[in-house]
């Protein structure tokens, strides 16, 4: 069974490039409706929560380094099976091979600064909505 709700952030270089208005609204005219809404500055212990499943990678340290350089924004969005259609409208991960239409396309810069993170499964994106959001804290 597809999901109806899936997780996005916007990333610190779209947020400081000031793409926040454009890519929640590049959202919403893709037909998803925005169930909660956050800026905040993830801590290294939250970044390290978030990004578990990549610990044992070269590039972990950078990537903690880079998700706490600045604000990001988080979103829960709902939509009809929301994680692929959602994947479809962000693009590839990087920016270069991205769609022309897609988020990471016009606002990317690069693979790791891409402007904004899609959950990658169902699974990962109720996990991501409770540790940013909370279990009860959305509509």
């Amino acid at each position: 069974m597809t999901g109806k709700k899936t997780f996005t952030m916007i990333k610190p270089n779209a947020v400081k490039s000031g793409h926040v208005g454009s890519i929640l609204h590049t959202i919403n005219a893709a037909g998803f409706c925005i169930k909660g809404l956050k800026m905040l500055k993830m801590s290294p212990a939250l970044a390290k929560k978030f990004y578990a499943v990549h610990k044992k990678r070269d590039f972990f340290p950078e990537l903690i380094d880079y998700i706490c350089s600045g604000p990001i924004v988080a979103v829960c969005i709902e939509g009809d099976n929301a994680v692929e259609s959602f994947r479809n409208l962000i693009g590839a991960t990087d920016p270069k091979t991205a769609g022309p239409e897609t988020i990471r396309a016009k606002y990317g810069e690069s693979m790791q600064m891409n402007a904004i993170h899609g959950s990658d499964s169902n699974e990962n994106a109720a996990k991501e909505i409770e540790l940013i959001f909370g279990k009860d804290e959305l509509f």
